[in-house]
């Protein structure tokens, strides 16, 4: 099981499970993420959603394989499994809560803007590189992140792409706390925990009120963003970029230039 989901005391916890792989995540496992938290919504057993991985990795963000595989249908009038995972955790009516151990990369640092509460490691590493493969933000990140963290430090991340820590997501508030690799999961259970023992009713309407209108508006944003990047999947910068990365090699832009 490449996704692992248990119910615990009020606490849904979704937890990456394929480490051999550094949990890249697939097709698939979209899929089953995003059936668990729709199931949530209307699970009187459910108060609160938490998305972790393991303590060396959280998520290498897309299996590329998997990916290119299924690319052309990133273009369709179907939404691919990605796109429900993504649709499904912006529209969830629970709070979630992410516990980030190791590396987030792509999706896995996209999907934190989309959490009520995250919670990091120090070990943790997040980066957005998508225009080092010739793509452009996803999923409502290039209007989220500068609500996040200001226009001037969003550009920095989604511009260059480069690697963050935790202490600089913590510094332009990305993450609510910092804490020693050992102590994460146990302190994000227990926010989780101080959670599901509130009254459900009024943690629902509390999150409902602080979204207002903006579900919508990043629904708006994510189809926006995915059809510039589903376009900018068969152009020559994005396939010398994956072909770059399986011949492990740097990529060469100036010739599109």
């Amino acid at each position: 099981m490449e996704i692992l989901t248990n119910i615990n005391d009020g606490i849904l916890t979704i937890n990456f499970n394929r480490p051999e792989k550094k949990n890249a995540i697939t097709f698939g496992m979209y899929e089953a993420m995003a059936n668990a938290i729709n199931a949530a919504n209307d699970d009187k057993n459910v108060s609160v959603i938490l998305i972790t991985g393991k303590p060396e990795i959280f998520t290498a963000g897309n299996d590329l394989e998997d990916f290119m595989k299924h690319a052309s249908s990133l273009a369709s009038a179907e939404m691919p499994p990605v796109y429900q995972f993504m649709h499904a955790l912006n529209d969830a009516q629970k709070p979630v809560i992410a516990a980030v151990s190791g590396g987030a990369v792509g999706i896995g640092t996209t999907l934190l803007m989309h959490c009520e509460l995250v919670y990091a490691a120090d070990n943790a590493k997040f980066s957005m590189p998508f225009t080092q493969l010739g793509l452009c933000p996803e999923f409502a990140s290039s209007m989220v992140l500068p609500q996040i963290a200001g226009y001037q430090r969003a550009a920095e991340m989604l511009l260059l792409g480069e690697a963050f820590n935790a202490q600089q997501a913590y510094e332009m508030g990305l993450v609510n706390k910092v804490l020693p690799l050992e102590e994460l999961l146990p302190y994000a259970e227990k926010q989780a925990a101080k959670i599901a023992a509130l009254p459900a009713k009024s943690i629902r309407l509390t999150k409902s009120l602080m979204k207002a209108n903006q579900p919508q508006a990043i629904r708006d944003k994510m189809n926006e963003e995915n059809a510039h990047f589903g376009a900018m999947l068969s152009q020559p910068e994005a396939r010398e970029a994956m072909m770059a990365f399986f011949q492990k090699r740097k990529p060469e832009f100036k010739q599109f230039n």
